[in-house]
């Protein structure tokens, strides 16, 4: 990787750090926007995924499934594929892709494509379906433990329009996401897969940013023009998910060491 890539890079890990915890999304997209641009890629996704304590015997993935999936540039057609494929994950029936990618959980990777299947895959159904039928042509994954249980994906995408892309795009996109752990631990906290008893609603992860900001419930309850009850409640719900007492505790866990 040349100095040039190098440093934009590290400028990029400067701007994620000006993000408060209560903007958690707006530095995904960022950072997801970023990757595109230092690969000219013309889609990426973002998986929060977390490995179920009860796993069923012949779970191809060993029990991990995802909990929430971001996309930069979302649509309809994304959207149902998403849906699609989760219902196979839940059928047992998983791609070869998956599965490699899966197999090397714990250990920070990130692969191509052709890395992890042999070029026969590229005339599969599943590539046509799932990748063509979107209009992803290529990918590079990558994946990042945050700790035992939670992981976080990052896929990056080109059209058919663009070639695929080579060893060094991939091993840049890999260096850009290495060295952000504080980050994927925060995304994943901020949708409550790390310590939370159950993810968070749509709501509690309003709620949860302004509580982040330093807002009191009224504050809150004035912004997203909901009634003081119905806000407390969300607070009461969110203390609970995350096992804490206090704001200053439910602090801690943004502050605090990797759990």
């Amino acid at each position: 990787m040349d100095a040039g890539t190098a440093e934009r890079i590290h400028v990029h890990w400067d701007e994620l750090a000006d993000f408060d915890a209560g903007r958690i999304d707006d530095a995904l997209d960022h950072l997801l926007g970023f990757l595109c641009e230092l690969v000219d890629a013309q889609n990426a996704t973002w998986v929060g995924a977390v490995r179920l304590a009860d796993i069923l015997p012949g779970d191809p993935v060993h029990g991990w499934r995802p909990r929430t999936i971001r996309f930069l540039q979302p649509s309809r057609p994304l959207e149902d594929n998403t849906r699609e494929q989760a219902k196979n994950l839940e059928q047992g029936s998983v791609d070869e892709t998956t599965i490699r990618n899966v197999a090397l959980a714990g250990a920070f990777r990130a692969n191509r494509l052709c890395d992890l299947v042999p070029p026969a895959w590229f005339d599969s159904d599943y590539y046509r379906v799932h990748y063509c039928g979107v209009g992803h042509a290529d990918a590079i994954w990558v994946g990042f433990p945050v700790n035992e249980d939670g992981e976080a994906y990052f896929g990056i995408f080109r059209d058919s329009a663009h070639p695929r892309f080579s060893e060094a795009e991939r091993d840049a996109v890999a260096y850009a996401l290495r060295g952000l752990k504080w980050f994927h631990r925060q995304q994943l906290l901020g949708h409550g897969l790390l310590v939370a008893s159950s993810p968070l609603t749509p709501s509690e992860r309003t709620v949860l940013q302004g509580l982040l900001t330093g807002q009191s419930e009224k504050q809150i309850a004035a912004g997203l023009q909901k009634s003081f009850h119905t806000t407390h409640d969300c607070v009461t719900s969110i203390f609970r998910k995350f096992n804490v007492n206090n704001r200053p505790a439910l602090m801690a866990l943004w502050l605090g060491s990797a759990t």
